[in-house]
C-alpha cells in the first residue's frame, strides 16, 4: 500500500513547480523527455527533474504516481500542475505543435 506520505509528497512537488518530471537515469524514453525540455530552452529553475532510481524511497514515489495517475512507467510528466502522460504523449504534443503553446504557458 502506498503511503499517504509519499502521496502527499508527489501533490506538493506538482503544485509547487510548473513543470516536474519523474525519470530514471537509465530509461531511454526519459532521456528523450529530459532532451525535448532542454531544446525547449525554459528558464533554469523552471523543470523539476526527480530520478527516482537515484532516490531511496524512488520505488515508493513511483507507487504514489500510480496511485495518482494510473501510470506505472518513467517519464511521468507534470506540466502546469496537469499529468500529460510520458514520452508518447510529449512527443506527440511538439508533433502536432500544441507543446510549443503548452511551453509558452510554462513560462508566462
Amino acid at each position: 500500500m502506498v503511503s499517504e506520505e509519499k502521496v502527499s509528497f508527489v501533490k506538493e512537488l506538482v503544485e509547487d513547480n510548473k513543470v516536474v518530471i519523474f525519470s530514471k537515469t537509465f530509461c531511454p524514453y526519459c532521456k528523450a523527455t529530459l532532451k525535448t525540455f532542454d531544446e525547449a530552452r525554459l528558464p533554469v529553475g523552471l523543470v523539476r527533474v526527480l530520478q527516482l532510481d537515484k532516490l531511496d524511497d524512488g520505488s515508493e514515489i513511483q507507487d504514489a504516481l500510480y496511485e495518482l495517475n494510473g501510470q506505472k512507467t518513467v517519464p511521468s510528466i507534470y506540466i502546469l500542475k496537469r499529468h500529460i502522460g510520458g514520452n508518447s504523449e510529449l512527443q506527440k504534443l511538439k508533433h502536432e505543435g500544441v507543446l510549443e503553446f503548452i511551453m509558452e504557458a510554462v513560462v508566462a
